[in-house]
């Protein structure tokens, strides 16, 4: 069974139905929605405080509650805010259903009384009212992400169902929009860490917000159906190593694309690959059967998607470890011709004193993999098609994408085929930032990068951290004391703006209280920082950005769901308003955020009056 736009609210159903499926479609946008998303996602002390707030008589209370940071991840000076919409899906969903209310009367303490379970069953998120910058916007520490506004329970039910939902997603599409800053604009990036990922709603999630951040595309097939992201992907090196030789080859006959005259792609493949081998300097000796046998599979396959794993059988390592004899060696390494021993540059070896270390330097680990690749894609190319590229998967990635590169130029120039030179060069094998910093440092000549466990595990940092706090109820603002003053929260209703300065970069970011007039463009405003007196600064905006928009009021979303790829375009615009000092990888420049005069007066003086005044003997 299958779920359509036309089925009913998922949270109407009981609980046994959610191993039908997944995911389903909101039948106003068309947009997938997990249905582990409900209103049992969370904690059981949201529950517990909840019947603790009934039982007081605080159903009528109205709350302000601020969902935040307080610190950028990865060291970094940026954030991009994430997860929006399946907040907006989970509120307009919001429903406990019978077999909810059913469960909770199991877990619950004995005691609580019936009538606050009919209370739960008519609770919905109606009179709630939602604040929100665009999702894929840059976002700084301590500025609300969200704002919510509403009856006391359900606002604060919805606290851990909201932080889930938007601390992964604005950590991924970080983490993500990192990876495209030190990759640059050109190169491509495809998120592969499914198998890695943490669950599959971890792997989907990571899907998702990877390619909101800026990746091109992932290996997840069902992320690629549920969020219409392009999939791409190429073969194992199982897939190489399950062949062993020609004679496992059924089927070696290829149609010519535009003639549709049949050749035999293998026999095609060993004469290129007999001539290649003096224009590349690799011995036929060196290249493995089993491979040339796969790669031809695979290209009889997909004729016109033709990508090849290239390092399955590293020369080097295969000879170093094994410690093979000499004359093994020579059998592997050298050919003969008219009685001579010849090496790999076809020069007289007879006399020379062949001794281990010298085995040591032969060969890398792409040499049986690149004749043999090139070898395919010339007999593709005498059949009409034109292959896609390799794959390296291990080693030196700078230097052996430079030495395929120079390999696909040195042919593109002894046959003519220009096109030849611009095959996709694509590296995996564990990258992280530092490595592509690395490797830009090298010159290397990769053209996509396939991104996995660091990517989605976020390894450099696990968590955003966001919390979610009270800041007012019944009109009156409430405050948060710590003796660590990064955890004081900011009291009462706010808003906020982006100013920028006359070269069109965005300044600083300022909150103030919600019934102060907005900041105007020629104007100057009193920025200060909300702890330390003495910092602050006056800020002539030549623009000025109101940062929030009402998402979600009177039972209703009030704006447009942005596609995915409206997001994805907002990141980088978003993300295009920053200086780049703010942007860099090491020791980047602090964004400031500030607030005004008056909220800062505000703030101090709720300070004083909520903390206790010591006393000494």
């Amino acid at each position: 069974m299958t779920t359509t736009c036309e089925d009913n609210n998922l949270n109407n159903a009981d609980s046994e139905t959610f191993s039908i499926s997944n995911y389903r479609r909101d039948s106003s946008h068309c947009f997938y929605q997990n249905r582990v998303i409900q209103p049992l996602l969370t904690d059981l002390y949201q529950i517990t405080m909840a019947y603790a707030y009934w039982k007081s008589g605080k159903t009528h209370d109205v709350a302000v509650f601020d969902l935040f940071f307080r610190n950028n991840p990865f060291h970094g000076e940026f954030t991009i805010f994430a997860g929006l919409e399946e907040c907006l899906k989970f509120l307009k969903n919001f429903h406990y259903s019978v077999g909810d209310i059913n469960y909770l009367k199991t877990v619950l303490p004995d005691g609580v009384e019936e009538e606050f379970f009919e209370y739960l069953g008519k609770l919905t998120a109606k009179e709630v009212t939602v604040y929100a910058l665009d999702e894929g916007s840059v976002a700084f520490p301590r500025v609300p992400l969200i704002k919510l506004e509403g009856p006391l329970i359900i606002v604060q039910l919805l606290e851990t169902t909201l932080l889930t939902l938007v601390n992964y997603a604005s950590l991924m599409a970080t983490n993500a929009a990192r990876y495209r800053i030190v990759a640059g604009p050109v190169v491509k990036l495809l998120e592969f860490g499914l198998r890695r990922a943490q669950g599959p709603d971890g792997g989907l999630s990571s899907s998702k917000y990877a390619y909101i951040g800026g990746f091109d595309g992932t290996s997840n097939v069902l992320a690629g159906k549920l969020f219409n992201i392009p999939v791409k992907g190429t073969h194992a090196h199982a897939y190489i190593t399950s062949f062993s030789g020609f004679d496992e080859l059924t089927n070696k006959e290829l149609p010519h694309n535009h003639s549709g005259i049949t050749a035999d792609l293998l026999e095609l493949s060993i004469e290129h690959r007999r001539n290649l081998s003096s224009v590349l300097h690799i011995s036929t000796a060196e290249a493995n059967d089993g491979e040339l046998a796969a790669m031809v599979s695979f290209a009889i396959a997909f004729p016109n998607g033709f990508m090849a794993l290239v390092d399955t059988y590293d020369v080097k390592r295969c000879f170093v470890k094994r410690r093979f004899s000499v004359q093994n060696t020579l059998n592997h390494l050298y050919e003969r011709e008219n009685g001579k021993l010849l090496d790999l540059n076809h020069n007289c070896v007879d006399n020379v004193d062949i001794s281990y270390p010298f085995i040591k330097r032969v060969g890398n680990s792409l040499r049986s993999g690149i004749l043999n690749f090139c070898s395919v894609a010339l007999a593709l190319n005498d059949q009409g098609y034109k292959p896609v590229g390799i794959r390296i998967d291990s080693g030196d990635l700078a230097y052996l994408s430079c030495l395929a590169r120079q390999s696909f130029v040195k042919i593109a120039e002894d046959y003519d085929l220009p096109w030849f030179a611009d095959l996709t060069i694509v590296a995996s094998n564990d990258i992280n930032e530092e490595t592509i910093l690395s490797l830009n440092e090298q010159g290397h000549k990769i053209d996509c990068f396939g991104i996995g466990t660091h990517l989605v595990t976020c390894q450099k940092q696990p968590a955003l951290g966001c919390v979610y706090k009270l800041v007012e109820i019944n009109n009156q603002p409430r405050i948060k004391l710590s003796q660590d003053v990064d955890k004081v929260t900011m009291p009462g209703k706010k808003t906020a703006f982006r100013l920028y300065g006359t070269e069109g970069w965005a300044v600083i970011d300022i909150l103030q209280k919600d019934d102060e007039e907005p900041p105007q463009v020629g104007k100057k405003v009193l920025c200060r920082h909300p702890f330390h007196e003495s910092k602050r600064a006056f800020v002539t905006p030549a623009r000025v950005e109101t940062l929030y928009k009402v998402w979600w009021k009177d039972g209703a979303i009030r704006q447009p769901i942005p596609t995915l790829e409206d997001v994805r375009n907002r990141v980088q615009e978003s993300l295009q308003t920053l200086r780049h000092d703010h942007l860099r990888h090491l020791n980047p420049t602090p964004y400031k955020v500030a607030v005004s005069d008056n909220l800062y007066n505000f703030l101090h003086d709720l300070w004083l009056q909520n903390q206790p005044i010591g006393e000494l003997s």
